[in-house]
């Protein structure tokens, strides 16, 4: 693997926070809103990140779902790379089955050229959809084989993107282009960078691969948060120092939603959890509006389904949100925190994002 500095992973933690901030977006798609709509929000919010000190700024790959406009993150990463300067962009994560890893590569390859020393290439194993779906992407009935050969398909990622494969491999004559074979023939000047490598989670899995692999590590609290400090502590069990890093780096997505008035901020949060509820119910849709949430009777399973899916958000006034954040860094040990706030309406997330800058005393930007 070629010598990645770490500080390209690691990051100063701005004004009172205890930790680097930064953002996930799905590019929710709120009832009475279009796609269109939906990604010039994520636009939008990505310049307040940026304007606001949040570190990195994620998209995430998901398919057939409505409420979700985020199925092309590499597409979508493009965008936004044009229309920032500084923070770094990347995927939260792609999902490597679903791809063959040259194309991944040529991909992120090609945001690098665009926004060199800012890009990050998050990856998953797991589909980012249903199984029927994600046997669409694939073109396998078995869906089990593209999870277990993740680890052969990250190697031969990292070889791809590294061009390095040894000689007498078949693809040793192949190359990821951008990549750095241009800068090994005549005339080449190609930098030398390459995107910044995580490995993602909600189990054990990636847990351990990333520590044994030296690689930086996300685990998805947001949706597995009863798996948040097992997988933790294997990372660091497994962490074995790399050209990478030298020491483990961990970094935890939460669900957080900050707001003027507390009240406003629950019947916010209560949008995701019911988005979340026909998800996992098998009935995908358009994120509701509030007052849909509100008046929607739950059944006597359903209730505690979404008691137990806002018992890990953050949500509340600005101070609220600060001291759960605080509390959450402190319960854990990690590293960086990645916000996402997966509510029906635009200007409650964006809202959400310059108050939580505010309670941590971040600069007000430009």
């Amino acid at each position: 693997m070629a010598d990645v500095q770490d500080d390209t992973i690691r990051a100063t933690a701005l004004g009172s926070a205890p930790v680097p901030l930064s953002v996930l977006d799905l590019a929710t798609v709120g009832t009475g809103r279009t796609a269109h709509q939906a990604l010039g929000t994520t636009v939008e919010l990505a310049r307040l990140a940026e304007r606001r000190g949040y570190h990195r700024f994620w998209v995430a790959e998901h398919h057939s779902m409505p409420g979700v406009a985020s199925s092309s993150p590499a597409v979508i990463l493009a965008h936004l790379a044009a229309r920032t300067d500084r923070i770094r962009l990347g995927s939260g994560g792609v999902m490597l089955p679903n791809h063959a890893p040259l194309v991944i590569a040529e991909q992120f390859g090609t945001l690098e050229a665009l926004a060199p020393g800012r890009i990050d290439l998050g990856l998953g194993r797991a589909p980012g959809t249903d199984g029927a779906t994600a046997a669409a992407l694939r073109r396998r009935d078995r869906l089990a084989e593209g999870a277990d050969e993740f680890p052969e398909q990250l190697s031969e990622l990292i070889r791809f993107l590294d061009d390095d494969f040894p000689d007498g491999h078949p693809y040793a004559r192949i190359h990821a282009v951008p990549g750095p074979v241009q800068g090994r023939v005549p005339g080449g000047v190609q930098r030398a960078d390459r995107p910044s490598i995580w490995l993602l989670g909600s189990s054990g899995f990636s847990a351990r691969l990333a520590g044994l692999l030296g690689l930086p590590f996300s685990f998805a609290h947001h949706f597995s948060s009863a798996n948040t400090l097992p997988a933790l502590e294997l990372y660091r069990e497994s962490f074995r120092p790399s050209a990478v890093l030298d020491r483990p780096y961990a970094k935890i997505g939460v669900q957080a939603l900050a707001a003027d008035d507390p009240a406003e901020a629950r019947r916010q949060v209560l949008t995701g959890a019911l988005s979340m509820l026909r998800l996992r119910t098998g009935r995908p849709g358009l994120v509701p509006s509030p007052q849909e949430a509100e008046s929607h009777a739950l059944g006597l399973a359903e209730q505690e389904f979404v008691a137990d899916w806002l018992h890990n958000v953050v949500y509340g006034t600005a101070e609220q949100v600060r001291e759960g954040l605080d509390a959450l860094v402190k319960r854990t040990g990690v590293d960086e925190l990645m916000i996402t706030a997966n509510v029906h309406g635009p200007q409650a997330r964006l809202r959400s994002y310059e108050l939580i800058a505010d309670a941590y005393g971040f600069p007000a930007g430009r």
